[in-house]
Formats: structure tokens, sequence, C-alpha cells
């Protein structure tokens, strides 16, 4: 794949709490510059980032019951609508982790499930199933109930737990969920060589904040 193309794939990500509205002026400048497919923003500055962004191809993520999935699921509703009524255009989301861990799969699916009708029609649901708390078989149920719930992307990563995406869970997700699901690996994708392995495992969006060290063969530290 050319830079341009592995570009298209990328959620440039900026989720730390402490930045500022420069700090996500300078991200949409550089996502319009090198056209990626989306910013990835917390809820606040959702707002700004549609002004910046006007006129431009590039989509809007926000993150939703971020970053420990433990919302209740009619608050995770209620901020999945806010953030597509503020202009949102993709809603990551992220899983229960507790009730799936609890055994109350059920429960983990209902809680996809209402966020993906709220946004149905207006933007696609990825489901972050944080990877790095849960054993394989864990990810594998996981990725069937996002399927199952009709989600549009699993997420591996948060980039806020112990670990980010690798190439193993991505494998292991896309022969979960079949050849035309969306995997979104995110958290640790530092370098060009780290995107091609797991777009080449199954991949099909890619989730980072060191986003241009990627497309220009550089390396870097970050999300």
């Amino acid at each position: 794949m050319t830079p341009e193309q592995i570009a298209q794939r990328i959620d440039h990500t900026l989720l730390a709490a402490v930045s500022t509205k420069n700090d996500i002026v300078k991200l949409c400048e550089e996502a319009k510059q090198y056209g990626f497919a989306t910013v990835c923003v917390n809820p606040y500055w959702v707002p700004l980032a549609v002004r910046e962004l006007a006129g431009s191809s590039v989509g809007i993520t926000t993150v939703i019951g971020f970053p420990l999935g433990a919302s209740r699921t009619e608050t995770k509703v209620a901020e999945a609508r806010d953030a597509i009524q503020a202009g949102a255009t993709e809603i990551d989301m992220v899983l229960n982790i507790g009730a799936l861990k609890s055994g109350d799969s059920e429960a983990a699916k209902r809680d996809i499930a209402e966020v993906v009708a709220a946004c149905k029609g207006k933007a696609p649901v990825k489901v972050i199933i944080e990877t790095c708390y849960l054993t394989d078989d864990e990810k594998r149920q996981a990725s069937l109930l996002c399927k199952e719930a009709e989600a549009d992307f699993v997420k591996t990563s948060t980039g806020f737990g112990t670990g980010g995406a690798t190439v193993e869970d991505i494998a292991l997700i896309r022969s979960v969920v079949g050849p035309d699901m969306g995997i979104k690996a995110s958290g640790g994708v530092r370098n060009l060589e780290v995107a091609e392995k797991l777009i080449e495992a199954g991949a099909t969006r890619l989730g980072a904040s060191s986003s241009i060290a990627i497309v220009t063969g550089g390396n870097a530290q970050g999300y």
C-alpha cells in the first residue's frame, strides 16, 4: 500500500487529558494535510474539530464510555447522541469489560446494541474491547458480541490500558468476525512496518497519535 492509502485508514488521535485547544487545531491541520480518515478526539473537542475540518473530507471520531467502559448503558447512549448532534461522524465506545468478565455477556451485548441503535444511519460504531485485559477466549467472545450487536468495527484498545494492538490479536478477531466486519488496531502503532503488519493481519483502520511518522516512514513514541 502507498503512504496515501495507509493515511486513508488512520484515525489521527489525541485523547490526552491535557490536550489544549491549540493541540486540537494542530491535529486537524495535520489530518487535512496528510489525508487521514478522521481525527479522534474527546467529546468536548468535537465542536472545535467540526469548525476546523469544515469543507474537508476528514471525519470526526469521538469516544464514548471512555476509557473504562463502566458507564451505564443509558449514559453511553446519551453521550453518543450528544456527540453526533455536536458533529461527530464516528463513535468509538468501550465495551463493558467488567460485565463480560463477570459472565454477563447479555448485558455486554445489550450495552453495545443500544449504542449501535442510537447511532444507526448517523455514525458507524467501533467497539473497544481492550484486548490487554482479556484472555483469548474472552477476546473471541467480545468480538462475537460486537458482531451480533451489529457494531461496525471491533477495536483493540483505548491506549490507556496495559497494552495495545498486536498482529496476533488482529488475526484472532478477524477469524471470529469474518471477512466483512471492520477491525481497528489502536495502541502502539508507531511506524510504517507495524502498520503494514496489522493491515496484513486484517486491520481495516488504525488508531494512532504517531500517524505522521507512519506515513512518512519515521518512528515515534505515543498512542
